[in-house]
């Protein structure tokens, strides 16, 4: 097991981290601004799972395949790419609603959850990063290294849900604002897709 102050100095890194803008903060705030908090929440939970993806992953040695294979990469990251230029298109048509049916209903929430999930899932810097950060925490002194790694990826999730739910609960305060107009919430919309944009953009410029 690794000790409480190793693992507090990984928590205090990892919030600090979480808290940089980056795509899946800036993913979590515009959902949340568009279609409430509660669908932030959603997405922020999946892109949390996710990071069991990314966290198993690292812990059997699979993200060194990303990291070794140019093909395996770019692979990936084409996925990610047409995903989010998907999500972009999805967005740019996206009509405004009235303000008492702009909230997600429970029926939208998995969709939601599913998009955070695959959206982590397909972005092979997040498995590389992994593959490059938590060895530096792991010693094979505390005991067999894969529950070490499933420690890590548990923290590093714990600080994710709460700085991305934090940015959710904000995010819809304001969107729940701007839901009353009809022409800002074509705004929002278009801001989203634009965002949407951007992040396939960069994605698609990210090397190994």
């Amino acid at each position: 097991m690794i000790p409480i102050d190793v693992l507090a100095g990984f928590f205090t890194v990892t919030v600090l981290l979480a808290l940089a803008p980056g795509p899946d903060n800036i993913f979590v705030l515009t959902q949340s601004a568009v279609c409430g908090r509660i669908a932030g929440i959603a997405v922020t939970l999946g892109l949390c799972t996710g990071l069991i993806f990314h966290t198993t992953a690292v812990a059997l040695g699979v993200s060194a395949i990303f990291q070794a294979s140019e093909l395996a990469f770019t692979f990936v990251k084409i996925l990610g790419v047409g995903y989010l230029l998907y999500l972009a298109w999805g967005a740019f048509r996206a009509k405004p609603e009235p303000v008492q049916q702009n909230k997600v209903d429970h029926s939208a929430l998995i969709p939601l959850y599913r998009r955070g999930v695959i959206m982590n899932i397909t972005n092979p810097k997040v498995a590389i990063f992994f593959l490059s950060f938590f060895p530096q925490f792991v010693d094979p002194a505390y005991g067999p290294v894969m529950p070490q790694f499933l420690q890590l990826g548990a923290v590093f999730m714990l600080s994710a849900i709460l700085v991305f739910g934090s940015v959710a609960f904000a995010a819809g305060a304001i969107g729940d604002r701007l839901s009353k107009s009809v022409t800002a919430q074509k705004v929002m919309n278009r801001i989203a897709s634009v965002v949407f944009v951007g992040m396939a953009l960069k994605l698609a410029a990210a090397t190994r």
